[in-house]
């Protein structure tokens, strides 16, 4: 069979197939494990803590009054304030990030969790100090707590005292 036509029948495998004959093949050759390892860190460990910031702050920043005002209000659960609704908002711009964080504190990969942190700490800091939108007026606190919150979840994940010491310089930094 010629190599286009296996090349072929193996993309037409469901991800359950594919990840099925990976297994097998990565248990049967010792050298074609360390070669997915060696592929496996490259492609998640290609964290860029600038990128990670960029997105949180672009995340927070399409935060909008709009929807603070569909979602605060007379419900039929009762009444939820303006303020309750934006900080709901903002922690659940936040929670993909910090769930990403956590992840890569499960896998084993603690620089990646440390570039994350750092990542989401300095895209806090930024849109604290930068001039904003008034969607800001809300969550006032929210920005300065959270990178407190970040700094003490990523610390579960039990990094060295150096990187402890190098994460805290961003939250320092942040502060002045």
């Amino acid at each position: 069979m010629k190599r286009s036509e296996m090349k072929k029948f193996i993309q037409g495998l469901n991800t359950e197939e594919k990840a099925q004959v990976l297994e097998l093949l990565l248990d049967s050759n010792a050298d074609l494990m360390k070669k997915a390892y060696d592929t496996a860190m490259r492609v998640v460990g290609g964290v860029n803590s600038d990128d990670i910031e960029a997105d949180v702050y672009s995340e927070l920043n399409m935060l909008d009054l709009d929807e603070m005002s569909g979602r605060s209000g007379r419900t039929q659960y009762g009444y939820v304030e303006p303020h309750d609704a934006a900080w709901e908002m903002f922690e659940e711009a936040l929670d993909p990030f910090i769930d990403e964080m956590k992840k890569n504190q499960k896998r084993a990969l603690p620089a990646v969790a440390k570039a994350h942190c750092i990542g989401i700490i300095k895209g806090l800091w930024r849109y604290e100090k930068e001039p904003g939108f008034d969607f800001k007026d809300w969550v006032t606190d929210a920005p300065g707590e959270y990178v407190y919150i970040v700094f003490d979840e990523w610390k579960k994940g039990n990094p060295s005292d150096d990187d402890i010491a190098e994460v805290m310089s961003f939250v320092e930094e942040g502060r002045l």
